[in-house]
């Protein structure tokens, strides 16, 4: 029989590709895993890993194992699933969130979740989209709240479904004394954009080569708050949607983008845990939150 753990680890090579990250993700040692997946492989009875340089690879074998490791490991998650929900058990549901979702939607989702389902435990950890949905799939978290803009469409992945919580407005900040009404009226103004390599800078950059000209990027940070400070001080522009104004948005003027665009806010789930209560539930509390989010 096949341990269920060495399954894990070897799901997390295929995913993660290195000794290495598996260990530093699962809080092992280099050494301990290369000891379990050598067992798995008497287990198998047959060669599941060969040299590749420095490092290791799978064989034909190992990957044929490897997926289904990873209906074994679906199959696992279905049946606690529907084991804590027949108990009326605590159940913890682990997320990841942007920012602006921590800020402004899961405090409030906490607050109803407390009272309808006072059996759930949310852990959260706010971290970027992109390594929140790979975790994922690893099985870091259990919920992913993530966004993807007009045009583009964040990758999609075997074993994982969306859910769309809502829509967020995406709109030009500007200092309040600022001349500006529209977006090409700011081709000689600096602006505050998220890092180079990421879906938003790219779709922000984007808008402005449409209005006809490259953007003067002197900020660059993933904090979305920070950009709205840098135009309230009155040293920048940005692009920012209203969940970043959980406070008083006076401060700044804000204008309205060409044909204005729209951000998906979705939740991303294993097909695994379709059926979980628990999950079910945070996701809905996240929706009703999103949907009552009025910026002030």
């Amino acid at each position: 029989m096949f341990e269920l753990r060495r399954l894990r680890l070897l799901h997390e090579l295929a995913l993660r590709g290195t000794i290495a990250e598996v260990a530093a993700a699962l809080a092992y040692s280099p050494s301990t895993v290369s000891q379990q997946l050598s067992l798995l492989e008497c287990e198998a009875g047959a060669s599941l890993l060969e040299p590749d340089g420095r490092r290791v690879r799978l064989t034909a074998q190992g990957r044929l194992l490897a997926e289904h490791a990873a209906r074994a490991l679906e199959l696992d998650e279905a049946v606690r699933a529907e084991l804590s929900t027949a108990q009326h058990a605590a159940e913890i549901v682990r997320i990841a969130v942007m920012p602006t979702v921590a800020e402004a939607v899961v405090p409030r989702a906490l607050t109803a979740l407390g009272t309808q389902h006072p059996n759930i435990r949310v852990h959260m950890v706010e971290i970027p989209p992109e390594k929140a949905l790979f975790e994922l799939q690893a099985r870091t978290f259990d919920l992913v709240v993530a966004e993807q803009y007009p045009g583009h469409t964040r990758e999609l992945r075997d074993g994982i479904e969306r859910t769309l919580l809502g829509s967020d407005p995406v709109r030009i900040a500007v200092p309040p004394h600022s001349p500006a009404h529209e977006l090409s009226d700011l081709r000689d103004h600096p602006w505050a954009m998220e890092p180079q390599g990421t879906t938003v800078r790219r779709w922000a950059v984007q808008q402005c080569r449409a209005a006809g000209f490259e953007p003067d990027v002197r900020f660059e940070a993933t904090d979305l708050i920070a950009h709205a400070r840098l135009v309230a001080a009155g040293h920048a522009a940005a692009m920012l949607p209203d969940l970043v104004w959980t406070g008083d948005r006076d401060s700044v003027r804000l204008l309205e983008l060409p044909d204005s665009p729209v951000r998906e806010i979705f939740a991303a789930t294993r097909t695994a845990s379709r059926d979980d209560e628990a999950l079910a539930a945070v996701l809905t509390a996240l929706a009703d939150a999103l949907a009552d989010h009025e910026p002030r």
